[in-house]
């Protein structure tokens, strides 16, 4: 609808993203509906291998050296799948990977990042506390580094 908005790029990635979703069988869908795939790593694996994690990362770390406005091309593309798609696409390539990134180090990035970004390895995040839920800002669990070990208290 708004391929006017769009560069070359950004449409031929998206019509990457586009190839994605097709490969994806029904019954993998269906299956995840019923709990009996509870984690599509054979998707995953397949992102990975079309090189559709993480693009904008650096390509020194297995990314395309895009922009967030391709990323949420490819985003939207893996959310017409459904939420589970986008969401597990999304905290490995994007939510795990961006804070290696900005905050890891190379080491950490060569370790982590390269083989999510290949579909090689999987990541989750969970988040959690009584009254707080998924409420990132409202979290009141702290941790204290204590030399040789941290301790977490909330």
């Amino acid at each position: 609808m708004f391929d006017h908005l769009l560069t070359d790029t950004q449409r031929a990635i998206r019509d990457e993203a586009r190839d994605l979703v097709k490969w994806v069988p029904r019954q993998m869908i269906l299956d995840m509906d019923k709990d009996i795939i509870k984690f599509p790593k054979e998707f995953l694996r397949e992102a990975g291998r079309r090189n559709l994690l993480g693009c904008r990362y650096p390509k020194k770390w297995g990314g395309r050296d895009m922009d967030w406005g391709t990323t949420c091309t490819v985003m939207e593309e893996v959310g017409t799948l459904g939420y589970e798609f986008a969401c597990v696409f999304g905290v490995g390539a994007e939510l795990v990977c961006d804070a290696i990134i900005q905050h890891g180090t190379d080491a950490q990035k060569e370790n982590y990042v390269v083989p999510l970004l290949k579909g090689e390895r999987f990541a989750a995040e969970c988040l959690t506390e009584p009254r707080g839920g998924s409420d990132f800002f409202g979290a009141t669990a702290r941790v204290e580094d204590k030399g040789d070990y941290f301790l977490l208290n909330g």
